[in-house]
């Protein structure tokens, strides 16, 4: 009887004890999420002090009213298109990753050398460089296409494919590459290193919420870098099969604010400019729009919010409140001219070619076959346009590059 006791206690011992030293390893704390990465204690202060501050800058005044709560943004502004004044800004100088909204600084560099209607035959193996799971609008080899169509696929489908063919006409990846970061200098966006044409996250590849609303506001002063990127869908040529006559298909811009889809409504007076998502860079949104004769740029970056499409939704956030803040608060800093406008250097002509811009459509009228979304009469005639001397009233502070 002892013996069994001995041998039932020795069992037990030989049970519980290995239970007992797993005991602590069953008791780990759960895995603590990352801390969101904080934004360098000093930054570049082109545009003024303030903007290299971290954090919020905004100086409300009287009547003014405050910033919404729900903004997740890394990085984000707000400012006046016309006089160049920043409304508000939260890290504005932070270097990040910016996915698509680059083809803006590829748009504003490329487009007044390439006529519209001049063609290209995409050679073998040119489309090579595209990164792996890049946004494509569907070109193909050993097919032609015009400046014109490949813009199209730059601007509605953020085609890497159409920027990679339109880098080729210009004689390369790499030059196209230096010829970016030379627009970027000229334009005194700083922050700005371009590694590839098309936004593909690339290592070293940086700019800023600053920066893309600098290079944002001077394509806006292309008549065709307008057009394009406030068209809301159109036809794409497609493969052309032998014996057969070439068809087209339907493209629709990715931008939402400006098309209405997945739920996002479509926003009022929104006049482009550019979206972009990728792994690093996370969603970046640079947008304009006009609202009773005033125009705003606003630009977000990589917000950490989980609601869904939340650029979006903070970008109109942060229109809203700068058109009800405009002439209430006191500017945080300013959206400096062109290194060019301090030197009295004549800025390049364009290419041009006879052709007329994009069709697009004036404010309050749908396109047949669009979401019905507003674009704001700065496209076609109005606020944005180079008439009547208004030029964002920026003719009065620096050359206006034609377009």
């Amino acid at each position: 009887m002892l013996a069994l006791k001995k041998a039932t206690a020795s069992v037990a011992a030989a049970v519980l004890l290995p239970l007992a030293a797993a005991g602590p390893a069953l008791a780990a704390p759960s895995p603590q999420p990352k801390p969101h990465p904080k934004p360098p204690a000093a930054m570049s202060t082109v545009g003024g002090a303030l903007l290299g501050k971290p954090g919020t800058q905004v100086r409300l005044a009287g009547g003014a009213p405050v910033l919404p709560k729900e903004l997740s943004g890394r990085s984000w502004i707000v400012a006046d298109a016309e006089s160049g004044d920043v409304l508000a800004a939260h890290n504005a100088h932070w270097r990040l990753a910016p996915a698509s909204t680059l083809k803006m600084l590829f748009a504003d560099t490329l487009l007044p050398k390439l006529p519209k209607t001049r063609t290209h035959l995409v050679s073998t193996g040119e489309l090579a460089r595209v990164g792996a799971g890049s946004s494509l609008v569907g070109i193909k080899e050993k097919q032609s296409y015009t400046v014109h169509d490949l813009w199209l696929g730059v601007f509605l489908k953020s085609g890497n494919d159409a920027v990679h063919a339109l880098a080729e006409m210009n004689g390369g990846v790499a030059k196209t590459v230096r010829e970016m970061n030379e627009r970027a200098d000229e334009l005194q966006a700083l922050d700005t290193d371009v590694v590839s044409p098309d936004g593909y996250d690339a290592q070293g590849q940086v700019s800023s919420a600053y920066d893309l609303t600098l290079i944002a506001r001077s394509g806006m002063q292309n008549a065709d870098f307008r057009a394009y990127c406030s068209t809301v869908r159109t036809q794409f040529p497609g493969e052309k099969k032998p014996g057969s006559k070439r068809g087209t298909f339907e493209i629709q811009n990715t931008n939402r604010l400006l098309t209405g889809a997945y739920g996002i409504a479509p926003y009022k007076g929104i006049a482009g400019v550019k979206n972009g998502t990728t792994t690093h860079a996370g969603s970046t949104f640079t947008g304009v729009a006009e609202r009773n004769g005033r125009v705003l740029l606003v630009t977000v970056m990589n917000p950490s919010s989980t609601e869904r499409f939340a650029v979006y939704k903070e970008a109109a956030r942060l229109l809203d409140w700068g058109f009800a803040a405009a002439g209430k608060v006191r500017p945080v800093g300013e959206l400096v001219p062109p290194k060019s406008a301090r030197t009295g250097t004549t800025m390049p002509t364009p290419v041009t070619d006879g052709g007329g811009p994009v069709e697009a459509a004036p404010a309050g009228r749908a396109e047949a076959g669009s979401s019905g979304a507003g674009i704001a009469l700065a496209v076609v005639g109005g606020v944005l346009v180079l008439l009547c001397g208004a030029v964002f009233v920026i003719n009065r502070r620096w050359p206006v590059r034609r377009g």
